[in-house]
């Protein structure tokens, strides 16, 4: 049985949320699935992600693979990262070390991307208040005609 890491839809008509499920590649999308190993609320700010990393790292290393989705998830939870690390036989405080440098550089990211949003969003409200403060222009009159 070849079995998959990806994603269940949860939740109303378009207000979706996702379980991430160990199933059979032959199920459907919402159909019985093996395991539960998480979820992943999209629509939430921050994103909400939540994964079992030694249930996703054990059918990893099953041979479950990732849906597209579901490995940009473990990417970004550093599951895969950690897991690289341990087959490169590294020993356990290089890994530590390594992902702890990876979160530090993560954070920094993260707060870049803050910043940026913060300033996108203060200078649509300037430019919104700019628009709202000028008065509509009046056409020109023109020469010859009256």
């Amino acid at each position: 049985m070849a079995v998959r890491l990806r994603l269940r839809r949860m939740g109303k008509k378009k207000q979706p949320y996702y379980r991430i499920v160990a199933i059979d590649s032959r199920a459907a999308r919402d159909g019985k699935y093996l395991e539960s190993l998480g979820t992943y609320n999209p629509r939430s700010e921050p994103l909400a992600l939540d994964i079992q990393e030694e249930r996703a790292r054990y059918w990893l290393d099953q041979g479950a693979q990732p849906s597209d989705t579901v490995y940009t998830l473990l990417q970004r939870k550093g599951i895969l990262l950690r897991r690289h690390l341990q087959h490169q036989a590294a020993d356990a405080t290089k890994v530590q070390e390594e992902v702890q440098k990876w979160e530090s550089l993560q954070a920094v990211k993260l707060q870049r991307q803050e910043a940026a949003s913060t300033q996108r969003k203060r200078e649509a409200k300037a430019a919104s208040a700019t628009a709202e403060a000028e008065p509509p222009a009046e056409p020109a009159p023109t020469d010859g005609e009256s």
